[in-house]
């Protein structure tokens, strides 16, 4: 009896452990760092599949989903999602109608990476999963080289600024 009652307090100890180690896991974060470093190999990666590599980037698991983020394509010549993996009613859909709680066009403004050697950063306000007040994200863009879209991933965020981020991309 003895030795039952020890196996149990034992294998409730490691049940324990083992449920604060996943819930440690579950809410690890990306770095703004590697948040501009994963877009950037996407970004390569789309480059050299063209059109035919969007689909890489719908699905879940994948490399593309990290951490507490994960891969979104834009396609900045046709205004439209093209994959998101998260959300996948989204894609197709006219960047111009995805607003923030705010009304900003965060969508429309991460195509400016288009128009940018190194990226762009863009902050902006959406509710967190189970969540309905809108909290600051912040998402980097960039430019697949010699295709129409724009690889962005995000994260919720309070700091830091986006001044801040925008130093990053000179370094």
């Amino acid at each position: 009896m003895k030795q039952a009652k020890s196996l149990f307090v034992v294998g409730l100890v490691l049940s324990c452990i083992a449920g604060v180690a996943h819930y440690a896991v579950a809410q690890e974060r990306a770095t703004p760092q590697e948040l501009m470093q994963k877009v950037r190999e996407a970004a390569a990666e789309l480059s050299g599949k063209g059109e035919g590599g969007v689909s890489e980037f719908a699905n879940r698991p994948s490399p593309w989903v990290w951490k507490d983020t994960y891969i979104v394509v834009l396609d900045c010549s046709k205004g439209v999602m093209a994959a998101n993996p998260m959300k996948t009613e989204l894609v197709g859909k006219a960047l111009t109608s995805l607003k923030d709680v705010k009304g900003n066009p965060a969508f429309e403004l991460l195509c400016a990476a288009s128009d940018s050697r190194n990226g762009v950063w863009v902050e902006y306000w959406v509710p967190k999963p189970g969540e309905k007040e809108g909290s600051r994200k912040v998402s980097y863009g960039y430019q697949s080289a010699g295709t129409p879209f724009v690889v962005c991933a995000g994260v919720f965020a309070e700091q830091p600024t986006l001044d801040d981020l925008t130093r990053l991309i000179a370094k």
